[in-house]
């Protein structure tokens, strides 16, 4: 197994890795939106933080050297469904034609009072 990590990040606080790696399989942790190379977090409204985790799954999977094309499965947590319209449109925005399996799940609380959460599994050509 390969632990996977932003260039120029800080440290995760928690005992993790930004991405784990086996044979083709990248399995990405859970991104908040918090900016992993300033640690700073987002604290904007939904449509703020959502772009914010986005940004950190694309330096994720840039780091493990694929990119959002191949994203098969992500699940997202959001803190209140209402929410969900302004996300589900950016994430149309952001995926574009590539429509990856998905599951949303409306949680009560995420950690440190953010709205969302978002954690992917993506292909990884390991022949290249």
């Amino acid at each position: 197994m390969k632990f996977i990590s932003i260039p120029g990040a800080k440290p995760n606080a928690g005992h993790y890795s930004a991405a784990t790696r086996k044979g083709d399989f990248l399995f990405i942790s859970g991104q908040l939106p918090i900016n992993p190379l300033t640690g700073e977090k987002c604290e904007g409204d939904i449509v703020a933080q959502t772009k914010q985790v986005f940004s950190n799954l694309d330096l994720v999977l840039e780091a493990a050297g694929t990119s959002k094309e191949e994203v098969m499965k992500v699940t997202v947590f959001i803190s209140d469904i209402s929410l969900w319209d302004r996300v589900n449109e950016l994430y149309r925005q952001y995926f574009g034609d590539h429509k990856p399996a998905r599951s949303i799940v409306p949680t009560k609380e995420l950690h440190f009072g953010f709205q969302i959460e978002l954690e992917a599994i993506a292909y990884v050509n390991v022949e290249e």
